[in-house]
């Protein structure tokens, strides 16, 4: 198995898309996750992330500049009980609402396809952690078009169970530029977590972005015994 390091995973593509990375931090006290947003359009990158109370949402950052709200807008994290999830799109809420009625993270998915911005038809990815008993499991999920094609979506479902600290899963939308967009393929990638803290990885993580299309960038470590959550947000607009 071929285990990157941050850097060199994300210094490899200049444009993931958005991406989500979960893993256990190397001392296995905390699960971490992470998200960012990258934008080619200035509606794409006329974006904030803001906190509201342990969620987190998509903000316009100009209003005036904001075109079409539908795929730009949503919540990419909320939590449920013990459990966090965090997507790219408004699948966060169907998550959220259909697993609050006892479905799982993989039936309350297949209610939902990739996105509807033909040609790209953009991937949706999501991922949910699991804290119980002072540890952690979590799943990741991408939903895309067949080969390009808007009549056939595929579906995956990654399961990870007691994870090894100090080793994260890494999914994006994209394998780079291009007109329509390239999806992602292939497993979540597997990358070493450096054993720091929470500001030592987002500086890490939002350095290593590539500077032109970079938008926001999410990151929460939470103990695995407490539940406590810290969490840091970065705006490319400020």
């Amino acid at each position: 198995m071929k285990i990157s390091s941050i850097a060199n995973e994300l210094n490899s593509l200049a444009y993931h898309g958005r991406g989500i990375i979960i893993g256990k931090s190397a001392d296995g006290k905390k699960a971490v996750t992470a998200y960012f947003i990258m934008g080619r359009s200035v509606n794409s990158r006329n974006r904030v992330f803001v906190a509201e109370g342990d969620a987190m949402r998509t903000k316009a950052f100009d209003e005036s500049k904001m075109v079409d709200p539908h795929l730009i807008i949503y919540y990419p994290v909320r939590v449920l009980g013990n459990k966090t999830i965090v997507t790219n799109g408004d699948q966060t809420d169907t998550i959220y609402n259909l697993m609050d009625k006892q479905m799982t993270f993989e039936q309350a998915l297949r209610t939902r396809e990739f996105e509807d911005d033909k040609p790209n038809f953009t991937p949706r990815i999501s991922g949910i952690i699991h804290r119980e008993n002072g540890d952690m499991n979590y799943a990741m999920s991408i939903l895309k078009s067949a080969e390009g094609d808007d009549s056939s979506c595929e579906r995956f479902t990654y399961a990870y169970s007691n994870p090894i600290a100090g080793r994260a899963k890494f999914i994006h939308t994209y394998n780079g530029d291009g007109n329509p967009l390239p999806s992602f393929e292939g497993e979540p990638k597997t990358l070493e977590l450096p054993d720091m803290d929470i500001d030592g990885l987002t500086d890490l993580i939002w350095t290593n972005l590539n500077e032109d299309n970079k938008v926001s960038l999410f990151v929460r470590y939470i103990d695995l015994e407490t539940g406590e959550a810290d969490t840091r947000i970065v705006n490319k607009n400020v």
